[in-house]
């Protein structure tokens, strides 16, 4: 097929097609304007337009879904050749989605947790009321403990392996059927992580006895397989010898996770193709950190760092900080290899997902990192940093109270970073005023202003070659302590914010103004790790107060509990702002509809961030048969958002 496309280049730049396997398809021009390209895909392909410069993505195209390479044009499926105009570089429509963990999904037929099969439901919900995105949280596999603690999803044991609690079983009923135990458990107002995940892997270990032969002997596996066996094997291999539970037969044989993996892959990649087609974007996510005892640490023990640990610095979640557990990043390791790991891990994902999102983006500039031997956030550093050295500390009238308010560097003795909660400490009361104000001084300097540059460029070092090796919209966790720097390499690379209304970016300011949200950002109301909005008006009802009066404008005292009106008020502002995306969790699009919306609003809660031992076990109180058929409110879901031009 012969592409031609009009676009006026400057020195130096040339237009590509950016294809599904991570390889660049040149254009050709004779004066600069009209670029053409004869292309052969697979069918089913997917490919992106970029514009180059040195070999080097430089603009890439806007549009929110990859195309698909046919026998036809990608565009109008007719012509087998194809113009493009300008309007390949135009601004990306804003959409609207809505979010919703995987393991929460409910329908008739599920087995005491959301599956596959569900998550295909939901994409035809998504569709039925104009819903262009469906974020998901991470679905790798976690199992490390066998108990119910495995439930937090962030904590994989691999990033590439899919985990066995989300396959659908209602594929394979012809041969098994469903065990009573699992319709039961389907039942539950919340998830038995346990019993869930107990029964399943007995189901799926006597399928494999039945269907392994054939199954594994097949053409379409033996391809999957041999394209996969970098992080197959060592996953499979990690399996089948690492129990804290008693083996049960076969639970050793890594063909039995060779078997589980395959059949979760045929069944998401069925969802992916099924969102494709109905143009809904899949958005996935990727954790910044892995188990340390999995998989993937213990095959690449070189990329990293098993005498630190991740975590966050105080904040809105936690007061102490948070201590996630996970080793840091050997970055300059992984380096040496144009971060190979990433790449595959990224690739992995593109399978099956038209966006993704970068779980706490801030990770990629500089990390929290917490010794081992300690357990509070509070007795954490930035890392990578510019510790300060005695001579910049400086002589103060009480040295041995100041240096209390440091912390030594492990790596560079002698070197120091000031403590984050240094002001708290009792030895901070005890300063002279001067020392007092000098301190501060030096505080603010070294949290805010000493490493703007020394972060941008520790970013950029990464983040060009992990984000530019996949055709995956790239959307960025960038909350909390946000360096100044954030912003320029998001702005430089085409990465989306998030922008949640409660936390605004902007000191001093206590509500953000959806309005004023940037064109490339993803804005919300709430998230997994926040209250749903009724949860917030509940829980924080002084703000609750402030918001209604100042924000809405309202007089008088606010209501204890949100009504629908009030929800719908809220979603209609989000909706009408700039950012690309729009997406709502699934509590906050109910919370409208003062009788589809559960009642208790702090039940929807998914995480507490500051209990690190938190039970990952919400559950839609509804079916999503039941949202099929719930016609007067996906026609109030519908209207909102051709209204809003999404």
């Amino acid at each position: 097929m012969n592409i031609q496309i009009e676009y006026k280049t400057q020195w130096g730049e040339y237009i590509a097609i950016h294809t599904y396997d991570n390889t660049f398809i040149p254009f050709t021009t004779q004066d600069g304007v009209i670029w053409s390209a004869d292309i052969e895909l697979p069918t089913n392909s997917e490919y992106r337009y970029c514009l180059m410069k040195e070999g080097k993505i430089i603009r890439r195209e806007t549009g929110c879904l990859p195309h698909i390479f046919t026998d036809r044009s990608p565009r109008d499926g007719i012509n087998t050749d194809l113009t493009i105009q300008t309007d390949v570089w135009k601004e990306a429509k804003r959409v609207a989605g809505v979010a919703i963990p995987v393991f929460s999904l409910r329908t008739e037929g599920s087995q005491g947790v959301g599956d596959f099969g569900d998550l295909k439901s939901l994409v035809d919900w998504a569709k039925k009321v104009h819903l262009k995105v469906i974020q998901i949280l991470p679905i790798n596999d976690t199992t490390n403990e066998d108990t119910w603690k495995d439930s937090y999803p962030y904590n994989s044991i691999s990033c590439r392996a899919l985990h066995p609690m989300y396959l659908d079983l209602r594929e394979f009923t012809h041969l098994i059927p469903i065990p009573t135990k699992l319709q039961d458990l389907n039942n539950l107002r919340q998830i038995d992580y346990e019993e869930v995940n107990n029964a399943k892997r007995d189901y799926i270990r006597l399928l494999f006895r039945k269907k392994s032969k054939s199954i594994l002997s097949s053409k379409s596996f033996k391809e999957w397989f041999l394209s996969n066996e970098d992080w197959l094997i060592p996953y499979a291999e990690f399996r089948a010898t690492h129990y804290s539970l008693p083996i049960k037969a076969g639970q050793n044989d890594v063909r039995l996770y060779y078997f589980t993996q395959y059949l979760l892959h045929r069944q998401l990649l069925a969802v992916a193709l099924h969102a494709r087609k109905h143009e809904i974007i899949l958005k996935g996510d990727i954790p910044i950190g892995v188990n340390r005892h999995g998989a993937d640490v213990a095959k690449h023990p070189e990329l990293f760092n098993m005498t630190g640990q991740t975590g966050a610095p105080p904040d809105v979640f936690a007061k102490d900080g948070q201590n996630w557990g996970f080793p840091t990043y050997n970055w300059d390791e992984m380096a040496k290899d144009g971060y190979a790991w990433w790449q595959g891990r990224m690739r992995g994902m593109a399978q099956y997902f038209s966006a993704y999102r970068i779980d706490h983006l801030l990770g990629f500039f500089r990390i929290w990192e917490i010794p081992v031997s300690e357990k509070s956030g509070l007795m954490g550093h930035f890392s990578p940093a510019l510790p300060l050295s005695t001579e910049e500390i400086g002589q103060w009238d009480d040295k041995d109270a100041i240096m209390t308010l440091f912390i030594e560097d492990e790596k560079k003795k002698g070197y120091y970073h000031p403590k984050i909660g240094a002001k708290d400490e009792p030895a901070y009361s005890t300063l002279s005023i001067l020392d007092k104000s000098a301190f501060n001084n030096l505080y603010e300097h070294y949290f805010y202003h000493r490493h703007t540059q020394f972060w941008y460029d520790e970013a950029m070092k990464k983040l060009p070659a992990i984000t530019s090796c996949n055709l995956m919209i790239c959307c960025g966790e960038d909350l909390g302590m946000v360096p100044e720097c954030v912003s320029w390499v998001t702005h430089q690379l085409g990465i989306l914010s998030l922008e949640i209304q409660s936390m605004p970016k902007q000191m001093g300011i206590e509500f953000g103004n959806p309005a004023l949200n940037p064109k490339l950002s993803v804005c919300t109301i709430s998230s997994h790790d926040t209250p749903t909005f009724r949860g917030w008006w509940e829980e924080e009802h002084d703000k609750a107060q402030r918001y209604f009066n100042n924000v809405l404008k309202m007089k008088g005292t606010a209501p204890d509990k949100a009504p629908g009106w009030l929800v719908e008020r809220v979603v209609r502002e989000h909706l009408s702002s700039p950012s690309v995306f729009c997406i709502l969790t699934l509590q906050d699009w109910l919370g409208m509809d003062d009788v589809l919306r559960h009642p208790d609003a702090c039940s929807e809660r998914i995480n507490i961030p500051s209990n690190p031992r938190h039970y990952w076990r919400w559950r839609m109180h509804l079916n999503i048969e039941d949202l099929m058929t719930a016609d007067k409110f996906n026609e109030h879901i519908r209207c909102l958002v051709d209204e809003s031009d999404r």
